[in-house]
């Protein structure tokens, strides 16, 4: 018992306390935002699509229907990533405590080859360890970290269970501001490398040939990235190629932040969208990913009859600008329209009465979040390795 918090203790240099360990999905706490964290400006010059008579909404209802005759759908691979964060103990260093944050992070990927053939196609699973920047006392950053976890992996604790933790992160040990906590930072650690395994995925899913022009991946929400240096064009050339065939889905986003020209809120025209339309598409910028440009754009899938919300049953939809033309003149509108289609019909079967987001799910992507999830390792369990 706090082998593993003995064996941190000692090799960083800091005090131990024996806390009360707890699951951060069992008590409030602050949400750590990422899906949705940008202005929409609608505007003439913003406006990401070939097509620029839209004024209100444009029905795909007509097309969805062809999709289903056909029996031809265009997305054949559904990710998703989740996690779950712990608080196992606190430490000091100096004058200050510290809390210790671990996390299980699970990113899969699922497949339907056939209509009646689903299945899993991709799964990693990581247990990851969380200190602050100031544990590292041999000032190595990266070095040090991951020569910890190597040791961690080896106490017999670790080895009897037959699990291992893949990485030490670190989180600014920088004095706190008012309302900022350490464990929220130690949080957002966790969440970036989950978003990192999700971009690996697509990588290796791309290199596997199995995405292209009849076979679109969905990812479940908005397409994130960390900050890229502005040099660094190969990376940014190798986003854009990897993610030509993806497209993100939000159930989740901030009305609020779509807006027209005088930066006036735009939300009551995303409440109001009639069944299976989509809006006008529009193009943004992300700081986090610098030099690459999104195009996003909002459908209703379901009917607001038998919803709770006014937003219910609308999703955020976005794709990368992949060519110098789409760049310059938008995202061509009919794609717009067969990705909106598609997206239509994915909405059933529905996951009603099983999650009280059924509303804004799409159903494939509804099935990996649980195929995903299924694969955690269970709370009493994990925190016992404590």
């Amino acid at each position: 018992m706090n082998e593993i918090l003995r064996f941190i203790a000692e090799n960083t240099g800091g005090t131990y306390y024996k806390s009360f360990r707890y699951s951060f999905e069992g008590v409030e706490v602050p949400t750590v935002v990422y899906d949705d964290n940008r202005v929409i400006i609608m505007s003439p010059d913003k406006i990401c699509e070939t097509d620029k008579t839209i004024r209100t909404s444009k029905s795909v209802e007509d097309l969805a229907n062809k999709i289903m005759r056909d029996n031809k759908p265009l997305f054949r691979y559904f990710l998703d990533g989740t996690r779950r964060t712990y608080k196992v103990d606190d430490i000091s260093y100096g004058e200050r405590i510290y809390p210790i944050i671990a996390g299980q992070i699970l990113v899969g990927c699922c497949k339907r080859s056939q209509p009646d053939i689903f299945k899993s196609s991709l799964l990693e699973k990581q247990i990851v360890l969380v200190l602050p920047d100031c544990a590292d006392k041999d000032d190595k950053k990266t070095l040090f970290f991951n020569s910890l976890a190597d040791k961690i992996n080896n106490l017999s604790v670790i080895k009897k269970r037959g699990m291992s933790f893949q990485k030490v992160l670190s989180y600014p040990d920088v004095e706190l501001k008012e309302g900022e906590k350490y464990e929220n930072k130690g949080i957002a650690k966790i969440q970036d490398e989950m978003v990192e395994a999700e971009k690996r995925m697509v990588v290796q899913l791309v290199k596997e040939k199995k995405l292209n022009n009849e076979s679109y991946l969905i990812k479940d929400g908005s397409i994130e990235y960390k900050k890229i240096g502005t040099d660094d064009y190969r990376d940014l050339s190798a986003i854009k190629s990897n993610y030509r065939c993806v497209v993100g889905v939000s159930k989740t986003f901030n009305p609020e932040l779509f807006k027209d020209k005088r930066h006036k809120t735009l939300a009551k025209r995303i409440a109001e969208l009639p069944l299976f339309h989509r809006t006008q598409a529009f193009r943004y910028t992300n700081e986090r990913a610098p030099g690459v440009e999104f195009c996003i754009w909002y459908l209703r899938i379901r009917s607001t009859e038998r919803t709770v919300g006014l937003f219910d049953g609308v999703v955020k939809v976005e794709k990368i600008l992949v060519s110098d033309e789409e760049q310059e003149k938008g995202l061509d509108s009919d794609e717009i329209d067969l990705i909106s289609a598609n997206l239509v019909n994915e909405r059933n079967p529905t996951c009603y009465g099983l999650d009280t987001r059924w509303a804004n799910h799409l159903y494939p992507v509804y099935l990996t979040e649980k195929y995903i999830k299924s694969n955690y390792i269970s709370e009493v369990q994990f925190l016992n390795l404590f």
